[in-house]
């Protein structure tokens, strides 16, 4: 109704009358288009349900664990396992130790040896040439670094020189010696066991970006496309899969981001790969798949993940490489198959690896694996029962004609034993 202005009062039925009137009357009301100013001032729950949640990985798509530790209070753990925790750290850290490691082990020998020659009056000689120093040409604390480090690194430039007449430098000298051998052996190893982690190999393997599903031998499968971009081989390579998806037991009990092995060949054979050239991995889904009831309809309405696992050993350096994926339920195509990437040349097979990700649309029912089986199984059951009856419809009149054989031939014995009889008489 206009007011006394001559408004009308339309902006008030907006959310709530508009929302009576819709429910009362079986015409709908239409809203008028807002401005933008307006729309974003309406409450969020109104859009919040057209707009599609995004999932939260388990594992990246680069293979990194999406999981971060917190509250972890017991951190004297990782000072018990210092080399894997030195390992474990990122490069700018690492190289920082290293540098912070050997000077802080240079100064603290350098201090005790210019305090040797201080508490032995070496410095209250220096231009006496009478006098026999601990160190030679040893005057300040720069020259006692400098001895440090030559001592340590084993340079020796032969300037400065430590003499028979000083035990203690001796004993320092020996301290210093093995200490140092040790800090050595303990930093380059460190630094040779980052340098030679497989990890980067892991970069080189490659999984496809989409999961497919199809049918494969008449069956409905689950497939993956992996990868190897150098000529050095994977050795002993194999494939795992797991199923990442919450769950809630019989008894109520709530099981967050529940692991489930998908099985990709273990029982055949099919899991050990010989990783020349790519490779489909699949998945046939029957009763014990996990996607047994999945059909495409319900896939997007899932949340679950999808997460492969490809090990195996470098060929050049005998270490284990691991490289990992993941798949959501954005990233399985129904009905679609991977574009074949290997063509025979000249003398040699050639891979395409253009064409590695690449896929194309196939004839696939929208059923799941467990309807399609139904289905099977009842198609299967009339004509069973058909062609049994048609065999008991074939038997009966044989039967028939056996019975009245047998009537007939009881007749005629019964007629000849009358016979008989008469003629006795």
């Amino acid at each position: 109704m206009p007011n006394e202005n001559g408004f009308i009062y339309s902006a008030n039925v907006l959310e709530g009358d508009s929302m009576d009137q819709d429910v009362e009357s079986p015409v709908a009301i239409h809203q008028p288009k807002l401005p933008k100013q307006a729309r974003d001032d309406l409450p969020r729950h109104i859009s919040r349900d057209r707009t599609k949640r995004k999932i939260q990985r388990y594992v990246r798509k680069d293979g990194k664990c999406n999981v971060h530790h917190g509250n972890v209070r017991e951190t004297y753990r990782y000072l018990t396992d210092i080399f894997t925790t030195l390992v474990d750290l990122k490069w700018r850290f690492n190289l920082l130790i290293f540098v912070m490691v050997y000077t802080v082990t240079w100064l603290f020998f350098g201090m005790i040896w210019w305090l040797i020659a201080y508490i032995r009056g070496d410095m209250d000689h220096i231009e006496d040439p009478s006098w026999t120093p601990c160190v030679t040409n040893l005057n300040g604390f720069v020259s006692a670094f400098l001895f440090s480090i030559e001592t340590e690194t084993t340079i020796g430039y032969g300037y400065r020189v430590i003499t028979d007449k000083c035990p203690e430098g001796i004993i320092l000298l020996l301290i210093q010696s093995v200490l140092g051998s040790i800090v050595n052996a303990f930093m380059v190893g460190c630094m040779f066991v980052k340098i030679s982690q497989p990890k980067k190999r892991a970069e080189t393997l490659v999984f496809s970006t989409h999961a497919v599903i199809s049918m494969r031998d008449g069956k409905l499968c689950l497939m993956f496309r992996v990868g190897d971009l150098r000529n050095s081989h994977i050795v002993e390579a194999s494939i795992r899969a797991k199923l990442i998806k919450s769950k809630q037991t019989s008894e109520g009990e709530f099981i967050p981001l529940n692991q489930t092995d998908i099985n990709v060949g273990y029982y055949t054979g099919d899991d050990r790969l010989f990783l020349v050239s790519p490779l489909i991995i699949s998945h046939e889904i029957n009763q014990q798949s996990p996607f047994w009831e999945i059909s495409k309809a319900q896939l997007p309405k899932e949340e679950l993940e999808i997460v492969v696992i490809l090990e195996g050993m470098v060929e050049a350096t005998g270490m284990t490489c691991q490289a990992r994926s993941s798949y959501v339920t954005s990233e399985i195509l129904w009905g679609y198959r991977f574009t074949p990437v290997l063509t025979l040349e000249d003398g040699f097979y050639e891979v395409d690896y253009n064409s590695f990700h690449e896929t194309y649309e196939t004839s696939t029912p929208s059923l799941s694996a467990k309807e399609l089986a139904e289905l099977a199984s009842r198609a299967e059951l009339p004509l069973s029962w058909s062609v049994s009856s048609k065999l008991n419809q074939r038997a009966d009149p044989e039967t028939e004609e056996e019975e009245k054989n047998l009537e007939e031939q009881t007749e005629r014995n019964g007629d000849v034993a009358n016979l008989e009889n008469e003629s006795r008489v």
